[in-house]
Parts: C-alpha cells; structure tokens; sequence
C-alpha cells in the first residue's frame, strides 16, 4: 500500500453537496500508512457534524477497497459558531458593553431587584465596571434600592447621563417619572424603552451591564435578547415549590434565547436571627439545587431572610455595601465571584464576541420623549 494508492483511492469521495473529491479540493493534509493500517488527516471548511460523519464513513469504504484492515480518518473542521440571544437580528446596539448579564425570574417578589443591585455592588467592589439596568418598566425600584429615588439624570442632546450610585452607573424608567405615577403602556412601548435604554443612554466602557428585567417571560426578555448579545443570564427563585415551578420556565426562556445560564440566586433561603445569628429554614432551604441540574446549570448561591437587606433596600443602602461583613454580602459576593468567572468561560469559548457585531440603529423614540 502506498501513499499514492491511498490518494488515488480518496478521489472517490465527494465532498457532501459538491461534485468535487476531497483530493481535489486539498482538504488531504497527511496520509500515514503502516503496514495495512491507514491514517489520513483532512481539514475542512463545514463544522457540521453530518458532514464529518459521511466523509469518515465514505474515507474508509474506499480505504477497505484498496486493502486497509485498520483505517482512522482525523477531521479537523472549524469550531462551530454558538448561537447568541442576537443570532436572527444580528444586532448590538450597546457595542460599548462587553457583558450583558440578565437576572430574571418566573414571577415577582422573589428579591429579583434586591439580587440585581447586590450583584451590581458586589461587581463593582471586586474592580469590575459595572451599569445597572432597571428594566422593570410596570415597577421600578432599583432608584430606591440604591439611594437615588430623588436624582434625576442629565440629558446631553438627545442622549441620557447614567446616575451613579456605589460605583455603579444606574439608569430605570423610575427616575424618568414622577414618584408614584404608573405607566399604562402596551407591549410596543415597553419594547421601545427596553431599546432606548440600551441605545439612548450614555453608558461607560462596561465591563457588565447587570439588567433587572420584570417577572415573567414577556415583551421585554425578548425585545433584550434580539438587541445585544446576552452574555448569561441569573434565575431568582425562593425556596417554595410554587415559585421553583416559574423559575421552570424562566431557565426554559434562557434556553430557548440561547442566553447561557449562569446559575439561580435561592432567595429567603433561611432566616438568620439579628439576636443570636442561628440560621433557621421556614421556608425551606436549597431546594432550588435539583432545577438547577435540570437544567445543567448550578444553585450559585443562598440568600438568606436577614433584616439589612430589607433595611438596605428601603434606605438605598444594600447590604452589600453597608452591611459587608454581613452574611448576607458575603454570599452575594461568592454569587458575584461565581457569574464573573461564568462570563469569562462563555468568553473564552467564543460565545460572546460583542467586538464582531456591528451596532445598528433600529427605529425608535428619542430619549427626549421618555421624560
């Protein structure tokens, strides 16, 4: 057997959906032969699986022809390209912002908001550049929650200064408003303020985008996930079987929005009593653990029911900040320790590459007209 009867025996094989042999196209890099043993190396340009399948089968068809007892086939093919939150749209009308990080959950009143500061704090403490989000069109709290519920932000032409707060750069339709007014608005808006405040706001050179979205899986997921690359996204849950069954189908959205899932935030995990620190379990206690394997992701952290968090918030001073040797805020920065690092992965494994997406500028109102 030679290396010229091996080639010669290789040109029966059509690359799948062309006419032309492997031979021909030059995609036979190495051809190694031992006695009656065959090895032959070929790179192509498909990273499709049933492409590799069909020439491995067809190789070694031809190989036994010729009289190969033993034939390997070594296809070396592009990696495959991950499918981002933006694939179909192919937009990123934030291209300054190198990490989106969505924190969402099935339903309201699990602490989602509560999370997404403590996150945001945490970040920015461990010398991350970080911007807040509030998303939560229908219920603002974020301005509230980090102390800023009587600033209003700077317009600069037609765009709008982020407020700061904690090292943080802060923006939420609850500082566009007046205290107490509500916003009666159908899908259509909420899908243009989402875009607005991606688009319209002059965020910094971010490190993380931490965006609290509402409760659910609506208008406004979807509206984030077409216009930027997600990076990964957090589920907030509590520990009642009530509250794991919509966080179901919060982790469910994540999948189907191709958003990698960096893990759930089991919230009022515990209680921790200000008189003598015993932890307690009254409403149960990491029973979030069995959906995160369900959904081949991890319980990144407990939250336990502890009076500065509700202090904190009610005060615009998170316990992350104020409270840092609490347990509390230590845990939020293991959680916050454990989603920069996810990020970094899906990074390093080409799953967010903001830099490679061209921003676009989709139709919209100006940021005026959200005052």
């Amino acid at each position: 057997m030679t290396e010229e009867k091996v080639l010669e025996a290789l040109k029966n094989v059509i690359y799948p959906g062309f006419t032309k042999d492997i031979v021909s196209f030059g995609f036979v890099k190495e051809v190694d032969i031992d006695g009656e043993s065959v090895k032959v190396r070929v790179d192509i340009t498909s990273s499709a699986d049933e492409v590799k399948e069909q020439l491995i089968k067809d190789a070694e068809t031809e190989l036994r022809k010729i009289g190969a007892k033993e034939s390997y086939i070594e296809i070396n093919a592009p990696k495959k390209p991950v499918e981002r939150s933006n694939s179909m749209t192919g937009k990123n009308i934030a291209p300054q912002v190198k990490n989106f990080l969505m924190i969402s959950s099935g339903k309201g009143g699990v602490g989602k908001s509560t999370t997404a500061v403590n996150l945001s704090i945490a970040m920015a403490m461990q010398g991350k550049k970080v911007g807040l989000l509030d998303a939560d069109i229908y219920g603002p709290n974020i301005p509230r929650m980090m102390g800023l519920e009587e600033q209003r932000p700077e317009v600069v032409g037609n765009k709008v200064m982020p407020l700061k707060a904690y090292g943080v750069e802060v923006m939420s339709m609850g500082s566009l408003m007046e205290p107490g007014q509500s916003l009666i608005w159908r899908g259509a808006m909420i899908m243009k303020a989402i875009e607005q405040f991606l688009r319209d706001i002059l965020w910094s050179e971010l490190d993380v985008l931490v965006i609290d979205m509402p409760p659910g899986t609506g208008d406004a997921q979807l509206t984030l996930a077409q216009s930027v690359p997600v990076t990964a996204g957090v589920t907030v849950t509590t520990p009642q079987e009530v509250s794991l069954d919509d966080s179901r189908r919060s982790l469910d959205m994540f999948q189907k929005l191709h958003i990698p899932i960096a893990g759930i935030v089991e919230n009022m995990s515990g209680f921790i009593c200000p008189s003598c620190g015993t932890e307690s379990d009254i409403f149960g206690m990491g029973t979030s653990a069995p959906v995160a394997q369900e959904y081949d992701t991890e319980l990144i952290s407990r939250i336990p029911i502890e009076p500065e968090i509700r202090i904190g918030g009610d005060t615009g001073q998170p316990v992350t900040f104020s409270k840092p040797d609490s347990q509390t805020a230590k845990r939020f920065h293991e959680a916050a320790s454990k989603v920069i690092a996810f990020m970094e992965k899906v990074n390093e494994e080409g799953g967010a590459d903001n830099a490679s997406i061209q921003p676009t500028t989709p139709p919209g109102v100006s940021a005026c007209s959200m005052k």
